[in-house]
């Protein structure tokens, strides 16, 4: 006996309806690999789910066979139009990308000390006002790690020292009962 046929409307509890279409997803992609494999298709399919979340899959030819369509299917003028201002929204990452590395890598140099004759009077305070800034936090954390290395020195030798002591108690009693024999 087969199943009933189902009325098909949105399904009111959001669990219920999250394991349907779970279930509904994988069915839906197996079935568009099979009909790729075996009628030799260029298939694609996208979905997103109610949680804005992407699952895809395509043929392998589908990549080609898309750019293909869409480029039959759109005027050259709309095309060459769409390409150029994105090409030139691209040189314009590209070019404001070099200038902050450009930016940067001066910064870099003059903290390390080099180009500083290019600064103002002002610039090189607050330089060294930077530089002394980052200098007391070095010595902070060095002196931070170095009172921890300390404390575990010290603690290090009172666990030696309480070591030493225990096995003086232990040895001493045998000591002079060793001499007391005769």
């Amino acid at each position: 006996m087969g199943r009933g046929k189902i009325v098909i409307r949105r399904i009111d509890n959001s669990t219920s309806r999250q394991v349907t279409f779970s279930k509904r997803r994988n069915g839906l992609l197996k079935k568009a690999k099979e009909l790729s494999i075996l009628c030799d298709a260029e298939v694609g399919v996208i979905i997103f789910s109610s949680t804005s979340k992407l699952y895809n899959y395509a043929s392998t030819r589908f990549d080609s066979a898309l750019s293909r369509n869409l480029y039959l299917s759109f005027p050259r003028k709309v095309l060459t139009t769409h390409l150029f201002s994105t090409c030139k929204l691209w040189q314009k990452e590209a070019t404001a990308l070099r200038q902050q590395l450009q930016y940067l890598q001066e910064c870099q140099r003059q903290l390390m000390g080099e180009e500083l004759s290019s600064m103002s009077v002002n610039d090189l305070e607050n330089l060294e006002h930077q530089l002394e800034m980052n200098l007391k936090g070095v010595r902070m954390k060095k002196e931070n790690l170095l009172h921890r290395e300390n404390l575990e020195f010290y603690q290090k030798i009172e666990l030696i020292r309480k070591e030493n002591s225990e096995l003086k108690e232990k040895v001493l009693p045998e000591c002079t009962l060793g001499l007391a024999k005769p």
